[in-house]
């Protein structure tokens, strides 16, 4: 596997700015009961998280798959915030208040109350400095989570993401177009679930586990034996790869492999154009197999995808 360094020797200086955020929506749980709802509908903690920080969290079907994913806030003891992909947020609302029934929580969207804009380079580190993912500072009922950094060679770019009232000032930082936002997306390794990858992934097959995402010692949840089998008996087959194309990909894409090229054997989950137009990065989740016997976009003889490598550790399947 090569480095991205050996592709591109850098590309930070376009990842440092402030970008909007339009496919990005929002779902506000409000009650005495949110905290609980939430936390048994969702693959983390709620419960126990602490007021003023964040976790990420996948809402799965019962058969474990993922059928939206949020960066989940708790901005008040009553209230929980949810990002999400804005393709997923009606149909995600009505799920989850289809579950509410006796519970003493309402859930709505709340897109339109919140601005949210992603944060790259020293735009991120002017709210957050250098906060490990997921951790949150809130300031002027304003608040920045801290993202994974995209990784360029061996150089972390930190990203946040970034909430505050429509009447609130932006953060400081040039303006980045959501295609640089995308493409440090990519870079990061971790992405939020969007429509064309509808139910197509349990937790780990976007390598959920190992990002924070998924707690395997709280309480059930839909689709939990599922993706706690998954872990515990060594049935992942499964995992999500970094990659780079010299032709543009698509989410929900098929991908190949030759010595098996009768069927599809990994899905692309996010693709991005480079800043500097050589190319395209993306997410696809596939077989561990196939992963070695090397992938091909569309067909198994269709453009050949260099698979790059991971920007953090995978945990090891228990």
């Amino acid at each position: 596997m090569n480095t991205f360094a050996e592709l591109n020797p850098a590309l930070s200086t376009a990842l440092n700015g402030v970008s909007p955020l339009p496919h990005w929506g929002l779902i506000q749980a409000q009650g005495e009961d949110a905290a609980n709802f939430l936390h048994n509908q969702l693959s983390n903690d709620v419960l126990l998280l602490p007021v003023g920080q964040s976790r990420l969290a996948a809402f799965c079907s019962a058969k474990g798959r993922m059928q939206a994913s949020f960066i989940v806030i708790k901005t008040a003891p009553d209230t929980v915030l949810l990002v999400l992909s804005q393709d997923l947020l009606a149909a995600t609302l009505k799920r989850l208040s289809m579950f509410v029934l006796r519970a003493k929580v309402k859930m709505s969207d709340a897109s339109a109350h919140w601005q949210l804009r992603g944060l790259l380079g020293d735009s991120a580190r002017a709210v957050l400095a250098e906060a490990s993912p997921w951790q949150t500072a809130s300031a002027d009922g304003a608040h920045a989570v801290a993202l994974y950094p995209a990784v360029l060679g061996d150089t972390p770019v930190p990203r946040a993401l970034w909430l505050g009232a429509p009447s609130q000032a932006l953060p400081v930082g040039a303006e980045l177009s959501t295609e640089v936002w995308a493409w440090a997306e990519v870079m990061s390794g971790v992405t939020l679930v969007t429509q064309p990858v509808f139910e197509a992934f349990v937790p780990q097959m976007l390598n959920y586990e190992s990002v924070g995402g998924v707690n395997f010692k709280k309480g059930c949840y839909p689709g939990q034996e599922v993706v706690a089998r998954s872990q515990f008996r060594g049935t992942l087959k499964r995992r999500t790869a970094l990659v780079h194309s010299p032709v543009a990909l698509g989410a929900g894409q098929n991908v190949f492999t030759p010595t098996d090229p009768e069927q599809p054997c990994a899905t692309v989950v996010l693709s991005a154009a480079r800043p500097d137009g050589q190319g395209f990065d993306a997410l696809v989740s596939g077989t561990l197999e196939s992963q070695h016997s090397g992938w091909r976009l569309g067909s198994s003889e269709g453009q050949v995808l260099d698979i790059l490598a991971l920007p953090y550790a995978l945990l090891a399947d228990i």
